[in-house]
């Protein structure tokens, strides 16, 4: 099995109008798409998007409908990399992908904003913090 850690990545927003999170008809499941941009020196303007299909189930899923997620939220996801296979609908050929199978989710404390934290004299929050004094709370609780 391998372990996924994927920290300050995006949730992408669905294909050709679709919502960005899909959940099953009785609401046990859930799929989406995460984004990270990451340096390249052969992609134009240096940089490329990595993306990656994500799966939730059972109390993740319910995790994911509490936190009200939606297109370009920030997140920091932990799961195990597997791969999805299926038939395609019109050619019947076997086709296969990665998924990252969820077992923990939070938001994301930066939302790629580390840049404007910085530059306001602010501290840096710990990772899943969404305000100073949440932040605050964890510090002073350790």
């Amino acid at each position: 099995m391998f372990k996924v850690i994927a920290t300050d990545v995006v949730i992408s927003k669905g294909y050709d109008g679709a919502p960005a999170l899909k959940f099953s008809e009785n609401g046990e499941s859930v799929r989406f798409r995460i984004g990270k941009k990451v340096y390249d020196t052969r992609a134009e303007n240096n940089t490329r998007w990595v993306n990656l299909s994500v799966k939730a189930f059972g109390p993740v899923c319910d995790r994911i409908k509490k936190m009200q997620l939606k297109e370009s939220s920030f997140i920091n996801i932990l799961g195990r990399l597997d791969e999805d296979v299926w038939e395609d609908s019109t050619t019947h050929e076997k086709r296969s992908a990665m998924v990252v199978i969820l077992d923990e989710i939070e938001y994301c404390s930066s939302g790629g904003g580390k840049q404007k934290t910085e530059e306001a004299g602010e501290q840096p929050r710990a990772a899943g913090c969404r305000t100073r004094k949440v932040c605050l709370q964890r510090r002073d609780a350790r």
